[in-house]
């Protein structure tokens, strides 16, 4: 657990930085910001992980659904729901045990560059009520542990109209981050320090997506891709490095 309440100075600016950035991709894309957040704090501010990442993450993704409600595909949302109940459950106690070492770094970084490919492949699957579980358990499982629960489910969106897939993606992130908190708490991970320094952040998100509304009308999702992803790629590549 972290010794102090907060960060110093510039490991708190860093990670600042990098939640306005990822809260602007995240309402573009619907996905984005756990990519971006996760290998960060890793690097500068690691005592306060998983918990900060999980706790802004919902307030980013409640916060870009709310700015797209009305594009939500409510009847995708049940079977995708239970299927993140159930990873979340298993990734936090999975989390009981790595906090605090350098496994939870590793683990980090390895999912930030599998993210990343399976963003790359540009797999096709379509959606249904099977698909939908198997990626709510994946997204769980990695959003508890990481901070990083979009990638499955942008795979089932890939191919939706761009506001459609950006505000589910959101309702399910809102969701699943809701749940990973309760889940963490209830595992015993989630400690004040966390709770202070997200408490911190948090207020950072209104600002990003209100930036972020011009831009939602000037650039689509393909458009943000590729530089997105090259910050995360080399994130996770710093992280790893530094890590073995």
């Amino acid at each position: 657990m972290p010794a102090t309440l907060l960060p110093e100075l510039v490991p708190w600016l860093l990670c600042a930085l990098t939640v306005v950035f990822g809260t602007v991709v995240q309402r573009l894309s619907g996905a984005g910001y756990g990519m971006f957040a996760a290998p960060v704090m890793a690097l500068v501010a690691p005592e306060w992980l998983p918990g900060t990442v999980v706790l802004v993450g919902f307030v980013v993704s409640a916060g870009s659904l709310l700015n797209a409600r009305d594009a939500v595909e409510w009847r995708d949302l049940p079977p995708g729901f239970t299927g993140r109940v159930i990873g979340a459950t298993i990734a936090a106690y999975i989390a009981a045990a790595v906090i605090g070492t350098d496994a939870l770094a590793i683990i980090v970084g390895c999912v930030v560059l599998f993210a990343v490919a399976l963003t790359l492949l540009g797999l096709s699957v379509p959606i249904s009520g099977r698909s939908l579980f198997v990626a709510g358990g994946a997204s769980g499982l990695m959003g508890t542990l990481t901070g990083i629960g979009a990638p499955p489910m942008a795979i089932l969106y890939a191919n939706v109209e761009t506001r459609r897939a950006a505000a589910t993606q959101n309702a399910f992130y809102s969701f699943g981050t809701l749940v990973a908190i309760i889940a963490l708490a209830i595992a015993g991970v989630l400690s004040f320090p966390q709770l202070a320094f997200a408490a911190t952040l948090a207020p950072l998100v209104p600002v990003a997506l209100w930036i972020s509304r011009p831009l939602a009308r000037r650039f689509e999702r393909r458009a943000i891709r590729p530089w997105a992803l090259s910050i995360a790629t080399l994130s996770a590549v710093v992280l790893l490095s530094r890590s073995f």
